[in-house]
């Protein structure tokens, strides 16, 4: 194994591909996705996240009573039976029904990471257990925003720039300017800079500020690894 330990941050879901099987890929989407899937398979349910509404749609034909969980542009899509709201699924019952989750971009990312070594699923919840296992089992690490439409959203900088951080506490050297710039500007960022951006307007316009709530007051309270594996995000053991 390579004594080259590397971290990168990236954004896009499609700028995924570029990582093959030297690299594992972190997805992060603080507002919601990533936060949503944490919460979803910590919670013992499985979740199932997927990139397209096709996709979701022939996913839950093969499942016995799924809830379609997720959004498209922010609105949900026809037939779906919940917005991708973590505060939701953190208190919904019913656990033996799986969920498969779809959303604009930060969904996509699993999907776009097919030739990486590993896929795992990030978000405030679970830093510091996310950075002791990558730097237990991965060199090469890549940590993807959610970004769309070319923007790279402020709550997925600073998760991002967290999650390097710590590798680069770890013995890590940054993978570029960019990322340098990324740790240098978010790393130390209080949380409640998440409320500033983009996305958290969106929830305040649609009456979903509960949810920005949520993110606010969880951090680091998941002590588990996610990984994305045969189309499922599941808790890694061990």
């Amino acid at each position: 194994m390579t004594t080259d330990r590397r971290v990168v941050i990236d954004f896009l879901p499609e700028s995924a591909r570029r990582y093959d099987n030297s690299w594992a890929v972190v997805g992060v989407d603080i507002l919601r996705s990533t936060t949503t899937a944490v919460t979803i398979a910590w919670s013992g349910r499985r979740c199932l996240p997927v990139g397209s509404l096709e996709k979701a749609r022939e996913t839950a034909a093969r499942l016995e009573r799924p809830l379609l969980v997720g959004e498209l542009g922010g609105d949900l899509p026809e037939g779906f039976d919940l917005q991708n709201s973590p505060r939701t699924l953190e208190s919904l019952g019913a656990l033996e029904r799986p969920v498969v989750l779809l959303s604009s971009s930060g969904t996509r990312i699993f999907g776009e990471s097919a030739a990486a070594a590993a896929v795992y699923a990030a978000c405030l919840r679970n830093v510091t257990a996310q950075v002791a296992y990558l730097a237990a089992h991965h060199p090469r690490v890549a940590i993807i925003g959610a970004g769309s439409k070319g923007e790279f959203r402020r709550e997925d900088q600073l998760g991002c720039a967290r999650v390097a951080a710590g590798l680069i506490e770890a013995g890590y050297r940054a993978d570029g300017k960019e990322t340098e710039e990324v740790i240098e500007r978010w790393a130390d960022a209080p949380v409640e800079a998440c409320a500033g951006g983009r996305s958290a307007e969106y929830l305040r316009r649609t009456g979903q500020l509960s949810d920005l709530d949520f993110v606010l007051s969880r951090v680091d309270d998941v002590d588990a690894v996610f990984a994305f594996a045969d189309g499922e995000l599941g808790r890694v053991r061990g």
